[in-house]
């Protein structure tokens, strides 16, 4: 049996350069904890925690970006936030994370209280890139999701639309991690509506080679906009990864010693397809798998601790740092642990 993992909305994506759109991050945070039903009590929590972190983000590092995003099961939903910059970068993670200290070059008074109100979270700096923070609010400490906290995603729209037309899923089963992205054609609600179907098609999918579930997906866009799409199966008691892309959604298999492309055929999901095929690549122990969408250049290089971040960290700073086109960008990454 397999399931699709909680689902993710990326709800807005702000930036912090003026210390008056800090209000408009709390704000976007405690409207989405309260249509989500959080207690009253908690919606002030949350309202505080983000306050300190776009209050940090624009003092300590000159600026950046805050998601606030829904994270969803059947049973559950959570406020997540996450905060990038490209400031200095923090010295000393853990004397930033102590109560009192605010120097410049951390984020400063007040990390260890949001640590401690948020039911997850995680935190990287590099010194000369920037930080990427993640919080994740539950509405009273309940259980984690039914995840395991080895995949992320995240998606962004292209400046001047509301609805991104890149999107991804996420099933899994005993050792095996299925990981789909599609990058919709063109933009907007048309390209949105294309991505959601072949989400949509894929959660109701049964277990299945990736070239099976890429075919499937070919003939499910039919009569929509179309897109690229990329399904990539993770056998981790194997060590191996099985790849199956349509068009251009960039994958690769990254370990600390190099970042290994994986291939895609050329077409478009919905009009145009030559024979799908899938190829085997390694999957040592520790390795992260990688796929996005053409809205992130494919010339970044991993650094040296990129396997060992959380993975929704990873998926942040390479949004960062590699969606530098202007177009719908999506990243989902998968680690073996």
């Amino acid at each position: 049996m397999s399931t699709c993992l909680p689902v993710t909305e990326d709800v807005a994506w702000l930036n912090v350069d003026e210390p008056a759109e800090v209000g408009r991050v709390r704000r976007a945070a405690t409207n989405l904890a309260e249509r989500l039903a959080f207690p009253a009590t908690r919606v002030a929590e949350i309202g505080l925690a983000v306050t300190e972190i776009g209050t940090n983000l624009h003092k300590h590092a000159g600026g950046g970006q805050v998601v606030v995003r829904s994270v969803r099961s059947t049973e559950h939903a959570a406020v997540e936030v996450l905060a990038l910059d490209r400031g200095p970068g923090i010295a000393d993670v853990g004397l930033a994370m102590t109560d009192g200290q605010s120097t410049t070059g951390t984020l400063g008074l007040g990390l260890g209280a949001v640590s401690r109100s948020a039911d997850r979270f995680a935190l990287s700096s590099d010194l000369g890139r920037g930080t990427v923070l993640v919080a994740r609010f539950h509405p009273r400490h309940v259980p984690p999701f039914d995840d395991d906290g080895t995949t992320a995603g995240l998606t962004r729209a292209i400046g001047g639309e509301e609805q991104c037309g890149d999107a991804y899923a996420v099933r899994r089963s005993a050792n095996r991690v299925t990981l789909m992205m599609c990058d919709g054609s063109g933009h907007g609600p048309l390209a949105a509506s294309a991505s959601r179907e072949a989400v949509r098609m894929f959660c109701a999918l049964p277990p299945g080679p990736p070239e099976a579930a890429v075919a499937r997906l070919h003939e499910a866009l039919r009569g929509t906009r179309g897109g690229a799409v990329a399904v990539a199966d993770l056998d981790r008691e194997a060590g191996v990864v099985r790849f199956a892309g349509l068009g251009n959604i960039a994958a690769a298999v990254v370990t600390r010693e190099r970042k290994h492309g994986m291939v895609s055929v050329p077409g478009v999901a919905g009009y145009q397809a030559r024979t799908v095929r899938a190829f085997d690549y390694a999957l040592p122990p520790g390795a992260a798998v990688v796929l996005h969408s053409d809205g992130l250049t494919e010339r970044w290089t991993p650094d040296d601790d990129l396997v060992t971040r959380p993975p929704l960290v990873v998926a942040a700073a390479l949004m960062r740092d590699a969606g530098v086109r202007r177009d719908d960008a999506g990243v989902l990454v998968a680690v073996a642990p």
